[in-house]
């Protein structure tokens, strides 16, 4: 996997770093199907001085399609966990649209027989 920072300073990211790695192999995981090379990971970090928050931008290419999530938080820390959950349901829900989940129907499983639905033994 490719990994690009834009617009964090050093010391934005040797805070946001041990984190990071956290959730990039969390996210690796749901991406092993992939080649390790065709994967890149874009982020950016954004202060917005006049409402005391940060905005932290990520974009996953993948060979399939692009995913771009979003996370806003008045911590640095916050709003990454906040635009790694976003891209995390994204990546789900790409795989699923990639297999066709919604093609194939679940079977229920079946219930036991209870014992007054069973017919009295000759």
């Amino acid at each position: 996997m490719k990994i690009t920072y834009t617009n964090i300073t050093a010391e934005r990211r040797s805070a946001i770093e041990a984190d990071f790695e956290r959730h990039t192999g969390k996210l690796s995981r749901f991406l092993k199907h992939y080649d390790p090379d065709s994967i890149e990971l874009r982020s950016s970090l954004e202060e917005l001085p006049k409402r005391n928050e940060y905005d932290f931008s990520l974009n996953l290419i993948l060979p399939t399609g692009t995913l771009h999530a979003t996370g806003a938080g008045s911590d640095v820390l916050k709003s990454v966990k906040a635009a790694f959950a976003e891209i995390e349901a994204q990546v789900k829900k790409h795989q699923q649209k990639l297999r066709k989940d919604y093609v194939w129907k679940r079977k229920r499983g079946r219930a036991a027989p209870k014992l007054s639905e069973v017919a009295p033994g000759d």
